[in-house]
């Protein structure tokens, strides 16, 4: 009697694209060392998975997209550590333009509570 050999998980049943990922789960699909997206997450303090028990690390969507995106600075564009923290730095920047006036206009209705107190 021979059982067939357990195969590992075919595309068809692979995870959605919106689910959560272990970082097995990214390491298999990037081909990335699971202790390089931990050091990743000391490096780029946007890097950062939901935390379980134990540790354990969730990416979400957003997570994956970042992971895949300092990957190809990194290993395909030859930037630097500390060019790729630049680089996502100024995005983060140009990206949240409305963010300031919102914090703005929040800050100016403290002042104007406390001035009424």
């Amino acid at each position: 009697m021979s059982s067939a050999p357990d195969r590992p998980r075919a595309k068809a049943e692979a995870k959605a694209e919106g689910a959560f990922r272990t970082i097995g789960e990214l390491a298999r699909e990037t081909g990335l060392a699971q202790h390089v997206l931990r050091y990743w997450e000391t490096r780029f303090p946007q890097l950062r998975p939901l935390q379980r028990a134990g540790n354990r690390r969730y990416y979400r969507a957003e997570d994956v997209a970042l992971v895949r995106r300092i990957d190809a600075l990194l290993n395909r564009e030859g930037y630097t550590v500390r060019g790729v923290q630049q680089v996502l730095a100024s995005e983060a920047v140009v990206a949240a333009p409305g963010a300031l006036e919102a914090l703005r206009a929040i800050r100016d209705l403290l002042a104007a509570a406390l001035a009424e107190d």
